[in-house]
């Protein structure tokens, strides 16, 4: 698995603390919009109460990650949306800043650096974001470098770590993944030539690899053998 930034001008914003915290706000100012009731198609049967109170643990629980400790369990509810998930939101954005991005904390590769969490959260809580935003019938616009950056964790973290941990198969040939309005290209699961080439927008490439879209999505183009695209979206990419 490798990620392509020789060709790569516009490279992730460095400051990942600082676009979670924004990402977070506009998480919390979107919850009172939307009807707690409404389904979230892409999770299952969930509905906007249970993303916001996933996010929230997730939230909880990564900042005990960071402090190499185990969360205090939150309880089962019923809560109060907004008011959980200002509090958990503030809780790991306040660990990270007072621990620094040099912290060691456990991660999941292995202990590491805290910054670990400023990137890994910004991901979860980009995608949550676009869950609830797309929920409730509202746009949502992101810098594309972010999206990209999206991408590359999945390429770069996530897909290898469901391959080390037996939740998929290697991919008999890997999946080229272009970012045209990013200009960054990547080869999911392995250096090799390609067998199928995606391209198109960050945000639409991130979603693909997220299961939010499918390569039907007009902002896609799917160059190669279509077969071999299907068959690793069908494996577990991400946890």
């Amino acid at each position: 698995m490798t990620t392509d930034r020789a060709d790569a001008p516009i490279d992730a914003p460095t400051d990942l603390l600082t676009v979670l915290g924004g990402l977070q706000a506009d998480f919390l100012a979107t919850i009172p919009l939307v009807d707690p009731t409404t389904r979230v198609p892409w999770c299952g049967r969930w509905r906007v109460k249970d993303l916001v109170v996933h996010l929230a643990r997730i939230h909880h629980w990564a900042a005990a990650q960071a402090r190499r400790k185990q969360e205090t369990p939150l309880g089962r509810g019923p809560f109060v949306l907004e008011d959980l998930y200002a509090t958990c939101a503030a809780e790991l954005r306040d660990t990270l800043t007072e621990l620094g991005p040099d912290a060691l904390a456990w991660t999941l590769v292995e202990n590491g650096p805290a910054s670990f969490w400023h990137r890994r959260q910004t991901h979860e809580t980009l995608v949550h974001l676009w869950d609830l935003r797309t929920a409730g019938g509202l746009s949502l616009s992101v810098d594309p470098r972010i999206w990209a950056d999206t991408v590359d964790e999945v390429v770069t973290v996530m897909q290898p770590r469901q391959e080390r941990m037996g939740r998929m198969e290697p991919l008999p040939a890997p999946v080229g993944l272009v970012a045209v309005d990013a200009e960054r290209s990547w080869s999911l699961g392995g250096s090799d030539a390609p067998s199928v080439t995606v391209t198109g927008t960050a945000e639409a490439l991130a979603l693909l690899l997220w299961g939010r879209t499918t390569p039907a999505d007009e902002r896609l183009t799917v160059d190669g053998d279509a077969a071999a695209l299907d068959d690793a979206l069908s494996r577990r990419l991400t946890p």
